[in-house]
């Protein structure tokens, strides 16, 4: 119990030891003064953390966000949804079920969009479980498989 008491009061002092050090004292400066008193715009700023330092990432201002609708060629660089810009978002028409063919035409509940027309792959020969999966002759699509009974 006795060697308990001593590990934390050693705890505690190494923690209050290293809170001290960390903490800045006002003769202590970050920055280095060469003696140039005339362009020093920045003697009288404040320091914005708790540190003392100022950050010039977070003193920056935020950038406007692209949008395609003002600049469309925001859609045609590599990695975009698509080409095409519809509401302020880039999409691909000919695969995006809410804008299938053209902007804000959506296609319904059971139907996904293939090359801009929208198909219910669960029951069309053509596009038989997902696009262009074409059923054999003879065979009906049904619940998305061909011949499936």
């Amino acid at each position: 119990m006795r060697y308990l008491k001593i590990f934390l009061m050693f705890a505690l002092f190494m923690a209050l030891a290293i809170t001290l050090s960390a903490t800045p004292s006002n003769e202590e400066s970050f920055v280095e003064n060469d003696g140039d008193d005339d362009n020093d715009d920045h003697s009288q700023e404040e320091p914005t953390s708790l540190r003392g330092i100022t950050s010039r990432f977070l003193a920056q201002k935020p950038r406007a966000v692209m949008t395609c609708n003002k600049y469309p060629s925001v859609c045609r660089v590599a990695g975009s949804p698509g080409h095409d810009c519809c509401k302020k978002k880039c999409v691909n028409v000919k695969t995006d079920r809410l804008n299938c063919g053209m902007c804000g035409k959506k296609c319904k509940y059971s139907e996904i969009c293939c090359k801009g027309h929208c198909v219910n792959p669960m029951s069309q020969k053509n596009h038989c479980g997902g696009c262009n999966n074409k059923c054999n002759k003879g065979s009906k699509c049904l619940y998305g498989m061909c011949s499936y009974a």
